[in-house]
Order: structure tokens, then sequence, then C-alpha cells
């Protein structure tokens, strides 16, 4: 819903969610040194096949292949021209990307991209667990979802921590439902662009979410506080108060008062969830760490490069 607010926005473009940003990046030493013609050409072949959802956004995957050999050499113009076509086919005079692992990723993110923006939006833990249960794609049970909030949770406050108040900007679901006009406003002011009206009304934008995304028909409406709280009819009651037990301290922290209305969890399942949540910090952690180590000996540069530009 909030990428759809802001392609509304008449300089504004957000493409449907593509998979070939994060995978190109950790295939960075596959490609190499991209002064070679055969090496930009790899990297252009990966940006559009078909795996990389680029049809999605309507571009012509020859076209852009060529505009990326010519681009300058690095893993971020290269991904930097596949956005900039999306955002010229839409007469946009800039561009962005949703999804919803980048969250972990706003590191490399402003590797490719120094100038890059952040956008966090949270949601009630409840309601994105009840919410994720019904998303075909979403491949883990309800304690896994849990964990997966959590560690969005605390990648938001560190970045909050860390980032400069012009790099980073946070928002809360509930709050963007309820006033949108304030939400985006402020979102605007961050952007450093003038807030359109047109952003009130994502429904009429929807189009360019593929058709197949079924899970996204609300998106066809509009905005709505209608799922503010669909956490009561969607969860369990033993997933209610495992949530509330577990994550009580994040929930309170965003404004999420506690219901108090689920079941008391085993300690069984508070062991399941820690295991979870702890097994998942490790596995970021231990990337986070593997991306410094990697960045102060990478010998070529990554970052977007305006055409004709070096360095």
């Amino acid at each position: 819903m909030l990428a759809l607010m802001i392609h509304a926005h008449p300089r504004l473009a957000m493409p449907p969610e593509t998979r070939f940003l994060i995978q190109t990046w950790r295939k960075r030493a596959t490609f190499g040194d991209l002064s070679t013609p055969a090496q930009r050409a790899a990297l252009a072949r990966s940006c559009v096949r078909p795996a990389s959802r680029i049809r999605d956004l309507g571009l012509d995957r020859k076209a852009t292949k060529r505009k990326i050999l010519a681009a300058p050499p690095t893993i971020g113009s290269a991904i930097g021209v596949v956005f900039k076509e999306y955002a010229d086919l839409h007469g946009k005079a800039r561009w962005g990307d949703k999804r919803p692992a980048y969250y972990q990723e706003v590191d490399v993110l402003l590797r490719l991209f120094p100038d890059a923006q952040i956008v966090h939006i949270v949601r009630d833990g409840r309601s994105t667990v009840a919410s994720l249960k019904r998303m075909p794609w979403w491949p883990v049970d309800s304690i896994g979802s849990m964990a997966a909030w959590a560690q969005a949770e605390y990648c938001a406050r560190r970045d909050q921590r860390r980032l400069p108040a012009d790099t980073f900007h946070l928002i809360r679901y509930e709050s963007l439902v309820a006033e949108p006009r304030t939400v985006l406003g402020a979102l605007c002011t961050f952007l450093d662009e003038d807030f359109d009206e047109a952003m009130l009304e994502p429904h009429r934008v929807s189009d360019v979410v593929p058709e197949r995304k079924h899970w996204h028909e609300n998106l066809r409406s509009e905005v709505s506080t209608g799922r503010v709280e669909s956490w009561r009819e969607g969860l369990e009651p033993w997933e209610l108060g495992l949530m509330e037990t577990v994550l009580r301290r994040p929930l309170a922290r965003r404004g999420y008062p506690l219901s108090g209305a689920g079941t008391r969890p085993s300690p069984r399942l508070v062991v399941a969830f820690a295991w979870e949540y702890a097994k998942r910090q490790a596995v970021m952690h231990k990337r986070w760490a593997q991306e410094r180590r990697d960045a102060a000996r990478w010998a070529y540069p990554v970052q977007q490069l305006a055409h004709g530009g070096g360095g």
C-alpha cells in the first residue's frame, strides 16, 4: 500500500517487487572486473534473467540489457539502469524499490546507492503474523513469523539510532491509514518532495501490481483502517498469548497495547520462540560481519555512478 502511495506521486516511481538486487549483489565476485565487456554482459544477463521478475516491470529485456552494457561499470549502476528504465516508462523523475527482506540489507543498499533514502514501515506484530498466515508464499510457521517481526523491529531500532535523519524515515502503518495526509506529508518532507493529493488514492495505480498476486486484492480498495486489528480474528489464543509474552516490550515501544486476551504460553513455546529468534539473529549478524570483511578487501567500485562519471 505504501509503495502504491509513493508510486501515485507524479515524480516518484515504485515498481512491483523484483528479486534481483540482493541476488546480484551476492554474486558480485562472479562478475569481478566490470571494465571488461564479457563481465558486464554477464552482469546484464543476470539482471534481466526471467527469475529476476523484471517482466513485472513491463520492460523490454533486450533494450534494458543494452543500456546496462552502456552504463558505468559498477553493480550499482547496472541495477540503477533497471529501475531508471521503469521510472522513465512511467514518466517519473525518481525511483525506489520495495522488498520486505531489505530491512536486513540497509548497509548493502547504501553501498550501492550512497544517497539512498530508506523508508521503513512498521505494523503491529500481531496483525503482521495474522497476515503472514494467509500468504501462500510465506514458508514458516507462526513462531517463525513472530521471530521475523521481532528481527525487523530490531533492525528498525538499530537504523534509527545510527543513520542520519535525512537517510532513514520510519512510518507506523496504523498512523498511515488513520491519518494518511499527515503521514504522507511528513514522508514527502523527508524525500524533499511536495505532497500530492494523488498519494491518498493508491488504488488508482494498483494496476502496476501483477494480477497473479491475488493476496494483494485489498490494494484495489480505498485506504481504510479496517485491517488495523486484524489479529483479533486472525490469531489463535495460543499465538496471541505467546506473542504478547515474548514481544511485550517491542510491541509497547511502538505503541501497541497488550490485550491480555490470549492463553498463557507454555515454557516449551517460549523456548521455541527464543531459539528461532536467536537462530535468525545469528545468521544475520554472521552475514553482516562477512559483508564488512568483504568490503574491506573488495577491489572494484560498486556504487551507482552517473553516466560519464568515475571514481
